[in-house]
């Protein structure tokens, strides 16, 4: 296993700047957002550019790899999480050709894994979403398979906030729709594994790594702590709205000398990426940065 960070918390730093102080506190591993290039607004945790995979040329592809590698960083995936199920086409269409630029970037860089949202129209059921899955995603699956790229779609609900309600803006979060999605798709996809955000659907972590250990392309470590006063103001029925918490891992409820026990006995040994989503340690990259290392000395025990 290697234990890195997602540079997204770090919008306006380059990435060998981020490369160099994760280097320098004992990171081994960047998962790079590759969102694209704009000066519009952004989803929160979403949006960073730190490879402009639109214009990529390979000798740029070569000089980023082994800048990173000079500095003794791997990449365990590029990451852009958008929702290509989103009800309107055009930006569905936008959306996917971004995801096939990051494929081509991923290939040009010699990353084996992209990462990103399944996506969904939260207005739909998720029986109707699964068919819209069905006519999106063939066609750049293919697109990745051909490129020697493995997608990961990450398992987020993706319901945190009123334009997300009622039903989400990612479908692939439930053994559900996990177990459709393996029929259908087999090991042409995997998953990008989170498990935070089983804590709030009270889903088991453990018996979800036993039944989908062996897809697991790429894992997040990302820890929630429910807010039990929301929990009892809102209810369960406002699926986590004003009451999942996400935190630093080790401020949380995920158990994880459970989680790295799991993870082991199902043979995983990728990479264990830390996803910052915690605005106690916000504000400024300082604050960020202390977030990453409470996660680190939480973390580094385990990944061995």
């Amino acid at each position: 296993m290697k234990l890195g960070i997602l540079t997204a918390p770090f919008p306006e730093t380059p990435l060998l700047e981020v490369a160099d102080w994760s280097a320098s506190v004992g990171f081994e591993a960047l998962e790079i957002a590759c969102w694209p290039r704009t000066s519009g607004p952004t989803r929160r945790y979403a949006g960073t550019s730190h490879v402009d995979v639109a214009n990529l040329t390979a000798a740029q592809a070569e000089e980023i790899v082994d800048a990173l590698t000079e500095r003794r960083i791997a990449v365990s995936a590029l990451g852009y999480y958008p929702n290509p199920l989103a009800p309107d086409a055009g930006h569905r269409k936008t959306v996917m050709e971004h995801v096939r630029k990051v494929i081509v970037a991923a290939e040009l860089m010699g990353v084996g894994v992209v990462n990103t949202f399944c996506g969904g129209d939260a207005a739909k059921t998720l029986d109707a979403n699964w068919e819209d899955a069905l006519t999106v995603w063939p066609d750049t699956l293919a697109f990745a398979a051909d490129h020697g790229v493995k997608l990961a779609f990450e398992n987020c609900p993706m319901i945190f906030s009123n334009d997300e309600w009622p039903g989400g803006h990612n479908i692939a979060y439930s053994p559900y729709i996990w177990r459709r999605m393996f029929e259908s798709w087999g090991d042409r996809i995997g998953i990008n594994f989170d498990p935070s955000h089983l804590i709030w659907q009270m889903i088991d972590v453990g018996r979800f790594i036993t039944e989908f250990g062996a897809h697991f392309r790429h894992v997040h470590a990302k820890d929630l702590m429910i807010d039990r006063d929301g929990l009892y103001a809102r209810g369960v029925m406002s699926l986590g709205m004003g009451w999942q918490v996400p935190r630093m891992p080790g401020l949380g409820e995920v158990d994880w000398s459970a989680f790295f026990s799991g993870l082991y006995r199902v043979g995983y040994d990728g990479p264990v990426i830390i996803e910052h989503e915690d605005r106690r340690f916000e504000g400024t990259d300082e604050a960020v940065k202390r977030g990453f290392l409470l996660a680190r000395d939480i973390l580094r025990p385990y990944v061995k």
